[in-house]
């Protein structure tokens, strides 16, 4: 195994040096201002008066910079462009903390302020907004995930009695979705039983999710005793039915600014682009994705902020793209829905992780309060 002393890089680290890492931020910083490849020339202007920088080295830098798999060529007589790789080695281990800058701040208190005070409205709204809100931002593709009704957390229950032994059920959360959903019943139950019935299952399972009032249903379904009280018969059949199939379901999805990648030079594969705007119309797909970019074991683990580039996104149509999203939360280690970002691989990683995380940061304000009003 060969090691190089005077270069960028040895081959035990394959990882640039203090040189080969201000050459490839030169050449990410020029290329997300220009999208064009970047030459040693650009290069040398700014190290211009910088010792040990002279116009060869910079040459020897920059194709040692692309053996590492940091920058290529399109083709042979163009300069360099950062691949997938050289923005994730980037984002990873040369970006510090932005803030955001007090346009963007301006921007996100006058699309989301008005909603705060408990004002929120249907929540649908405050989705709407924040996915539109990020397309403004980041002038790319703006994605929220609402939460998903099997994990999100009941705070009200009722049951309301029909005709032909129909019942409506109307569950509120905890971050105030409500949901209608008929069910049918083989025995007819009068109201006050029906009454009687949400009354408990509100004691007994408030502030818990879903997907686990489902599972202590199902155990008390297991257990003798259930079938010698009426109330936890009742409560158990109409849960059951109620909730079932909520398990699988998804969250809404919001899309705004599509249109947005239209305009964008990164973006000329004309097949790679209508398999894009498939996967954007497929909401299950995009749930899928934003939960799989979540869920990455990466170098911002533990953090709320997940960053997926190029091929390391699992979806084809997506292989050209970053994705950065982040969750937001109604309680404590619980992650209720997800916003994001989907651009190209030219985009401000710094600026827009700083914009989705505090927008994300809002969302978990503004629903907090609106369900303290309650």
């Amino acid at each position: 195994m060969v090691t190089r002393t005077s270069g960028t890089y040895s081959r035990k680290s394959e990882t640039p040096d203090s040189r080969g890492q201000a050459v490839l931020s030169a050449i990410i910083n020029e290329h997300l201002v220009t999208g064009e490849p970047v030459g040693s020339r650009t290069i040398s202007d700014r190290f211009a008066h910088a010792t040990g920088m002279s116009p060869a080295t910079i040459r020897n830098v920059m194709a040692e910079l692309e053996e590492l798999g940091l920058v290529e060529q399109p083709h042979t007589s163009a300069g360099r462009v950062p691949t997938d790789k050289g923005y994730r080695y980037y984002v990873d281990h040369m970006l510090g903390e932005a803030r955001l800058s007090k346009a963007d701040l301006a921007a996100i208190n006058s699309l989301l302020g008005g909603l705060r005070e408990g004002k929120v409205g249907a929540p649908d709204h405050l989705m709407e907004r924040t996915s539109h809100l990020l397309s403004e931002l980041s002038d790319n593709v703006g994605i929220v995930v609402s939460p998903s009704l099997a994990e999100n957390i009941l705070q009200h229950i009722e049951f309301v009695r029909l005709a032909d032994s129909r019942i409506l059920v109307i569950l509120v959360s905890s971050s105030n979705i409500i949901q209608n959903k008929i069910v049918r019943v083989d025995d007819p139950l009068s109201q006050e039983e029906l009454d009687r019935t949400a009354r408990y299952l509100n004691v007994e399972f408030s502030g818990k999710s879903l997907a686990a009032i489902r599972a202590e249903i199902l155990e008390l379904m297991r257990q003798e005793k259930a079938l010698y009280d009426k109330l936890l018969q009742n409560a158990i059949l109409l849960c059951e039915r109620s909730l079932e199939g909520e398990e699988a379901s998804t969250g809404q999805v919001f899309v705004d600014g599509a249109s947005n990648i239209l305009m964008k030079p990164d973006f000329v594969d004309t097949e790679r682009m209508r398999e894009l705007f498939r996967t954007f119309e497929e909401k299950s797909r995009l749930v899928k994705i934003l939960n799989e970019c979540m869920e990455r074991d990466s170098s911002f683990a533990g953090r709320d902020v997940q960053v997926v580039i190029g091929r390391e996104n699992i979806t084809p149509s997506m292989q050209d793209c970053a994705l950065i999203t982040a969750p937001y939360r109604l309680g404590v280690g619980q992650a209720v829905g997800a916003i994001g970002v989907v651009g190209p691989m030219r985009i401000e990683y710094a600026r827009m992780m700083s914009v989705v995380n505090y927008v994300a940061r809002h969302i978990e304000r503004i629903l907090w309060e609106e369900n303290s009003v309650d």
